[in-house]
């Protein structure tokens, strides 16, 4: 291992440690309470984005692909807790259209169930970054939880490969999973399309496009998904500074990812610009209170419900976009978690009635 990396890990240490302090002191140190929008920032939240600003990290946006890639990938590392015991994690390489995909199968432990029902899993990082190993935690806590097996995506990522290259490997996934799931122990009649924030843009965009095939998914779930590139709303403005991720974290993500403005309308782009969104399997939407993506998210949901979509939404008003990755260092991120967890399996007992 590198010196670097050493110290980026021992950094990390001393930030949960930071993190884990009495709550009465954090309340000392971290400032008077963060309002935004009638919302109050956790407070733990507030000292991790306070000691963030002091360690002097730069935006996303400002660090180049390469290095925003590993940075990603470390950070999700140290917050994203202990590892989550799950049966097996195998690899799977198969063909789709662009060549091969890899995708990553996290099967829970002592399932006796013949046919798992599968979270088909897409990671977030705005199209351009994201990966299987970042992403690892979190897939083993989904299966852990859920008692699902999780199939993981190791879709092509911009600027290599821009739109709808991301769109074409998640439609390749669910079509083979759809096809040959039972040769691995999954049930095509239960896949969950999932996303975390670019990833649920994927999975939604995966659920409108498959929907009438023969075999639908069961459910989609959504975590603050990136829902609309084209209409500014209040989140994006109120929330678009020091809640981590950024307006111009945003803009950057977008332009690496499409070849022009031209492209932001089309719902493979927007899926809120769809213009029907009847016969969509039944979602699960969850936003975050201090996200710039939370309002199109709500939109989203508004308008699967008014298209008669059976649709919970959930807003944790009091968290950051990304909470998904931090179970290990913030408890109001974890307790997400669980509730998360706690509604997909609610939702699944409920479709096998």
């Amino acid at each position: 291992m590198q010196w670097k990396e050493i110290a980026r890990r021992l950094q990390g240490r001393f930030a949960n440690i930071a993190l884990r302090m009495p709550i009465s002191w954090v309340h000392l140190v971290a400032g008077p309470p963060v309002v935004v929008d009638g919302r109050t920032l956790d407070s733990r939240t507030q000292w991790f984005l306070k000691l963030l600003a002091l360690s002097g990290q730069r935006p996303l946006s400002m660090l180049g692909v390469a290095k925003a890639r590993a940075e990603v990938d470390t950070f999700m590392a140290v917050m994203g807790g202990r590892a989550a015991p799950v049966g097996e994690i195998v690899d799977r390489i198969i063909p789709a259209a662009a060549g091969p995909l890899r995708l990553r199968l996290y099967r829970p432990a002592g399932s006796v169930a013949r046919l798992l029902p599968t979270i088909l899993f897409f990671h977030g990082g705005g199209f351009v970054i994201g990966s299987l190993e970042g992403y690892d935690l979190a897939c083993r806590y989904f299966c852990a939880r859920s008692g699902c097996a999780v199939l993981a995506v190791d879709y092509r990522l911009a600027p290599e490969h821009k739109f709808p290259a991301g769109i074409e490997d998640g439609l390749a996934a669910f079509r083979w999973l759809a096809a040959e799931g039972p040769t691995c122990g999954l049930d095509p009649a239960r896949i969950i399309l999932a996303g975390e924030s670019a990833g649920g843009t994927i999975a939604a965009v995966v659920a409108q496009e498959v929907r009438g095939a023969p075999q639908m998914p069961c459910l989609q779930w959504l975590i603050y998904p990136a829902m609309d590139f084209e209409e500014e709303r209040t989140s994006h403005v109120s929330c678009g500074s020091g809640f981590l991720l950024t307006r111009p974290d945003l803009e950057w993500f977008r332009d690496l990812y499409l070849d022009g403005l031209g492209q932001v309308s089309d719902p493979r782009v927007s899926p809120l610009r769809a213009g029907d969104l009847s016969g969509l399997p039944p979602a699960l939407v969850f936003t975050a209170g201090f996200d710039p993506l939370r309002d199109e998210g709500q939109a989203y949901a508004d308008r699967l419900t008014a298209a008669g979509v059976r649709t919970i939404h959930r807003e944790f008003d009091s968290l950051i976009h990304g909470f998904v990755c931090m179970r290990g260092a913030l408890p109001a991120a974890a307790r997400a978690m669980d509730d998360m967890v706690a509604g997909l399996r609610h939702e699944l007992a409920r479709l096998g009635r």
